[in-house]
């Protein structure tokens, strides 16, 4: 694993949130003091492989945890972000707990094992139905008890949706090793999201060009927003300025990136502010 953190020491009070996130290619946590709302520290694991199973990344997860001193505290609220393209938006008059696992099997297949949640998305009134990884929400009650789980969609949504004040139609791009998430607003309302593997930067183009086909969205005029894993020297970028006109960075205001070697837009969902 490759190992990136904050260089700044953390004093630890227990007045303090823990937000972890994790995904089959890495593991990243921060930790917020709740009275100033500041990020004390910041810390990323990257996985050289992809982890195949939930199973494996449990394996990677506990390693970490045996050696990570920031994560052997007491904490007094924890959140846990799961990372994964098993989910299906319903929107509220479409929703019932009763069928959860009938949503997904649109785009993936469940087994009858599977335990299935959702997250209230009250700004676009729907729900988000997925899938968690329930070893991994047991290991991590067995640390801190109590704590509350949400679907990366879920937060990545209402965070754009917080912090966008143009009544524009915009397009963003939220990108990861191996998959990215596009989410179109307008007028502070959802127009689209889903998620996209990609291997090469020839996939990578490709959704977001159907994307911009189907919603008829003009390529020399709407904005594109990326976050996350890219630069403007990557493959994926490059690529992506050659077809798209209006392409920029969305940054993070967060004083942590002071301590962070590592771009203002990158990690958007833990350290956006």
């Amino acid at each position: 694993m490759i190992k990136k953190n904050s260089r700044n020491t953390v004093t630890h009070s227990k007045d303090t949130k823990l937000s972890i996130q994790f995904n089959l290619d890495g593991f990243s946590f921060c930790i917020i003091n709740n009275t100033t709302k500041e990020t004390n520290y910041f810390s990323e694991y990257v996985f050289k492989e992809k982890q195949l199973t939930p199973e494996n990344l449990l394996k990677k997860i506990e390693e970490i945890f045996k050696t990570d001193i920031h994560l052997q505290k007491d904490f007094s609220s924890v959140l846990v972000i799961h990372q994964n393209n098993l989910f299906s938006l319903v929107p509220n008059q479409y929703f019932s707990e009763d069928v959860l696992s009938e949503y997904l099997n649109f785009n993936i297949k469940t087994l009858a094992t599977d335990f299935i949640a959702y997250d209230d998305i009250e700004s676009i009134n729907a729900k988000n139905v997925y899938v968690p990884y329930v070893n991994i929400n047991n290991y991590l009650f067995q640390n801190f008890g109590e704590f509350e789980y949400q679907h990366h969609l879920t937060i990545l949504i209402e965070k754009l949706i917080s912090a966008n004040n143009s009544d524009d139609k915009k397009v963003f791009v939220n990108v990861s090793k191996e998959n990215y998430d596009i989410v179109v607003l307008e007028n502070k309302q959802l127009q689209f999201s889903n998620s996209f593997n990609f291997q090469t930067k020839e996939d990578f183009i490709y959704y977001i060009l159907f994307t911009f086909e189907q919603l008829k969205l003009d390529v020399e005029k709407i904005g594109l927003f990326f976050m996350g894993d890219i630069e403007p020297e990557s493959e994926i970028y490059k690529i992506t300025y050659q077809y798209i006109r209006n392409v920029s960075f969305l940054e993070s205001n967060n004083k942590i990136f002071n301590e962070l070697d590592a771009s203002k837009h990158s990690n958007y969902i833990l350290l956006n502010s």
